[in-house]
C-alpha cells in the first residue's frame, strides 16, 4: 500500500513537470512557474517524489494527527520549490527584499510547530515532535556559508523523539518504524542535494531579473491580496429610533443647548416648606428608597498606547553577544567564539540558537518556546523569567540554574554529567541523561519539598510526589 501510494505521488510531481514545461512563458514572472526547471529544481522534485512521498504514504497509512502533519509537511516542501524555482530564474535580491521570498517556507515552518503544540495529548505526539523539532531544518535556504551542516543539526534535534517511537513500537508495529527510517532519510537527501547544488548557499541565477516577492507564483509564492475598501463612515442618524426619530431627537437636543441661560427658565420653584432638610417631617413620609445599582460615573482612560515592537539583534558588544527580540528565528548561529566572552538572550520567541566554542557564560532572560544548543561553558548557564524552553549541552557546563522559569528540558551530553543544577521558584523542569544505546532518560527535578526541625536545624528534603 505504502509502495502504491508513493508511486502515485511520483506521477503527480512528473504530471506537475511537464505541465510546467509545455505552459507558456509569455507575460509571466520568472517564478511564475512557466517553462523548464532548472537542473537544481528537478533534483529536488526527485526528493518530493521519493523520501517525501514515502513518508506522507506511510503517514497516511497510520492515519490521524500523523497524516494531518504529513500534509502540512507536503505543503512546507512545495513552498520550497516555488522559492527554489525563483531562485533559479532571478537573481539574488537585496537582504530587504529577501525576507518577504522566505516568509511562505516560515509560516508553514510555525504551522507545523503549533500543530504540535495544539496536540499534546495526541497518542502520536513523539512523531509530532519529531516533525516540530526537525522542521526548521527547510530554513537552510537562508543559510550561508554552511547550509548543509545546519540541516544535520535540526535532524539531530529530532533523534530524541524518533529513539523514542523505535522504542515503543519496534516491537509492535513495523509500520512506525519504516515510518521513522523514511523521515530520518528526508533530510539525509536533502543534505546530499544541498552539497551537490547548494554547498555555500540557495543558488541565485546569475541572469533575469532581480527576484521580487510581488511577482511569484503558485500557492505559496504569490503577494498578500490589496486591502479591501474601508468601511462606510457610521451614519449617527439612524439610530435605534429610525432615520426621521434620530434627525428629530437631535435637532430637539440643539435647539435645548441653544437657549443658553434661559434653559433654567422652564423648572418649577420649590419654596422652603418642600425642601426636606429644612422640613423634617417630610423625610418621614417619602418612604423606602428604590433599591438599584448607582450610577458609576465613566472615568476618561487614556488610548491604549500601541505595542513596541523593537527590531531584532544579533551582534556582538564587546564581550557580550547580545540576542534580543528574536520571533520565529530558526537557527540563530554564533560562532568564532572566545572564552572571555558571553551571550545574553533576551525576549526571543518561537526561536532556537546555537552557540558554538567554548565560551563563560549564557544567560537566557525572559523568553518562551526558546531553544538552546552549546558545545562548552566554564561558568554558568542561566535560565531566568522563562516559559517552555529547552536546552542541550553539546559538551561540558559545570553548572546550570533554573529560576522563575515553568517548563525547562535540559539534556546533557555524556561529559556534562556532573553538572549541578540549581532551581528556584520553577516548574516543569526535566532532566534528560543519556544512556550506552544513545536513548535519553527523562528524569523529573523535585518541585515539592518537607521541611522538618530536627532539634537543632531544619532538615528539608524533596518528598516522593515531587516530580
Amino acid at each position: 500500500m505504502a509502495e502504491l501510494a508513493g508511486l502515485v505521488q511520483r506521477l503527480e510531481v512528473a504530471v506537475g513537470r511537464l505541465e510546467a514545461m509545455s505552459s507558456s512563458g509569455g507575460g509571466g514572472s520568472p517564478a511564475a512557474g512557466s517553462g523548464p526547471v532548472s537542473a537544481y529544481v528537478e533534483a529536488y522534485d526527485s526528493l518530493i517524489s521519493g523520501p517525501v512521498a514515502q513518508y506522507a504514504a506511510i503517514s497516511q497509512k497510520i492515519g490521524g494527527d500523523v497524516q494531518k502533519h504529513a500534509e502540512m509537511m507536503k505543503q512546507a516542501f512545495s513552498c520550497q520549490r516555488q522559492l527554489l524555482v525563483t531562485a533559479s530564474r532571478s537573481q539574488k535580491p537585496a537582504d530587504s527584499a529577501l525576507a518577504p521570498l522566505l516568509a511562505p517556507v516560515s509560516k508553514v515552518i510555525q504551522e507545523v510547530q503549533a500543530f504540535r503544540e495544539k496536540n499534546r495529548s495526541s497518542p502520536h505526539f513523539n512523531h509530532l515532535s519529531a516533525v516540530s523539532e526537525s522542521v526548521p531544518a527547510l530554513g537552510w535556504v537562508a543559510m550561508a556559508p554552511k547550509p548543509g551542516p545546519y540541516v544535520k543539526d535540526m535532524q539531530d534535534a529530532a533523534m530524541f523523539y524518533t529513539n523514542r517511537v523505535l522504542k515503543d513500537y519496534k516491537e509492535k508495529d513495523k509500520t512506525h518504524v519504516d515510518w521513522v527510517n523514511a523521515y530520518v532519510s528526508i533530510w539525509a537527501e536533502l543534505q546530499t542535494y544541498i552539497k551537490q547544488h547548494h554547498t555555500t548557499g540557495l543558488s541565485w541565477s546569475k541572469t533575469g531579473p532581480v527576484a521580487s516577492a510581488s511577482g511569484g507564483g503558485g500557492p505559496c509564492g504569490g503577494a498578500p491580496p490589496p486591502p479591501g475598501p474601508p468601511p462606510p463612515p457610521m451614519d449617527f442618524d439612524k439610530s435605534s429610533g429610525g432615520e426621521s426619530g434620530g434627525a428629530i431627537n437631535r435637532n430637539a437636543l440643539f435647539a435645548s443647548l441653544n437657549k443658553g441661560a434661559d434653559i433654567t427658565k422652564g423648572l418649577k420653584h420649590v419654596s422652603d416648606d418642600q425642601k426636606t432638610h429644612k422640613n423634617p417631617a417630610l423625610k418621614a413620609n417619602t418612604g423606602p428608597v428604590p433599591a438599584g445599582p448607582k450610577p458609576v460615573a465613566a472615568r476618561p482612560t487614556a488610548a491604549a498606547s500601541p505595542a513596541r515592537t523593537l527590531p531584532p539583534v544579533l551582534e556582538l558588544d564587546g564581550k557580550k553577544w547580545k540576542v534580543e527580540n528574536q520571533e520565529g528565528a530558526q537557527g540563530l548561529v554564533i560562532k568564532d567564539t572566545e572564552l572571555k566572552q558571553v551571550v545574553y538572550a533576551f525576549k526571543c520567541n518561537n526561536s532556537t540558537l546555537k552557540v558554538q566554542g567554548k565560551i563563560n557564560s549564557i544567560t537566557v532572560d525572559n523568553c518562551k518556546k526558546m531553544g538552546l544548543v552549546f558545545d562548552d561553558v566554564v561558568g554558568i548557564v542561566e535560565m531566568i523569567n522563562c516559559r517552555d524552553v529547552k536546552i542541550q549541552v553539546m559538551g561540558k557546563v559545570p553548572t546550570i540554574s533554573i529560576n522563575k522559569t515553568d517548563g525547562c528540558h535540559v539534556y546533557l551530553s555524556k561529559d556534562s554529567l556532573a553538572c549541578e543544577i540549581i532551581s528556584a521558584k520553577s516548574s516543569e523542569m526535566n532532566v534528560l541523561v543519556p544512556n550506552k544505546d544513545g536513548e535519553y532518560t527523562e528524569i523529573p527535578v523535585p518541585e515539592q519539598f518537607k521541611t522538618v526541625w530536627d532539634g537543632s536545624k531544619l532538615v528539608t528534603t524533596a518528598t516522593e510526589i515531587a516530580g
